[in-house]
């Protein structure tokens, strides 16, 4: 499996220079910033930071809405994302009961300012009602919401995210697949990684002052 110290690059070689700058520069600004949720923007209407950037794919949810994946899941929010499948048995059960903590710690802004998301590493085989059941297992509450779509629209969204290895051979191992979360604020654009299995208030901390 991918250890916590591998970072992630994006896909495309052209754009490898700006998400260093992106990334990196996000990585110190959860531990600056306040914790001050702010205002919403009168500009929230118009194209975010990231608008080209990731893709608009439609994807579908664990219980089987439709959303863009820009439009609907990132822009302007904060977002937190893993990916997963539902019969893993590497490091998907521990990353998951992990993040039910975190979900459960960042409950009174769930929903509202930040947002939870697990996209599926198996789209041919983990549809709306394989999610659902997998949520309903792990007993997870509302707030944190699983995406499926088309594989190859989930294979672009996973890259563009900087979850990917840069060995073609580990990158298709869904063994070697990385226990990471992103985080992001896409309205300030800042964006970090941090290990699924991290402390869960820890997590919650840099989380709640993004």
């Amino acid at each position: 499996m991918k250890t916590p110290n591998q970072t992630a690059t994006p896909a495309d070689n052209s754009s490898k220079r700006d998400w260093l700058r992106w990334a990196g520069g996000g990585a110190l600004a959860p531990l600056l910033a306040s914790t001050t949720v702010a205002a919403p923007s009168p500009m929230a209407d118009k194209p975010g930071p990231r608008a080209h950037y990731f893709p608009n794919s439609l994807l579908q949810t664990h219980d089987g809405k439709k959303l863009r994946f820009y439009d609907d899941i990132v822009k302007g929010k904060i977002v937190i994302f893993n990916m997963m499948y539902s019969v893993c048995t590497g490091i998907c059960p521990g990353s998951t009961a992990n993040l039910r903590e975190v979900q459960r710690l960042l409950a009174p802004r769930l929903g509202k300012d930040v947002f939870m998301y697990s996209l599926t590493l198996q789209p041919q085989f983990d549809t709306p009602e394989a999610l659902s059941s997998y949520v309903n297992s792990y007993d997870l509450k509302p707030g944190w919401t699983f995406l499926t779509g088309q594989p190859n629209e989930m294979d672009a969204i996973r890259r563009k995210l900087g979850f990917f290895n840069d060995d073609p051979r580990i990158d298709a191992d869904l063994e070697n697949h990385t226990g990471m979360v992103r985080v992001g604020n896409e309205t300030l654009d800042r964006w970090f990684m941090l290990p699924a299995l991290s402390n869960p208030k820890q997590m919650a901390r840099e989380i709640m002052q993004m």
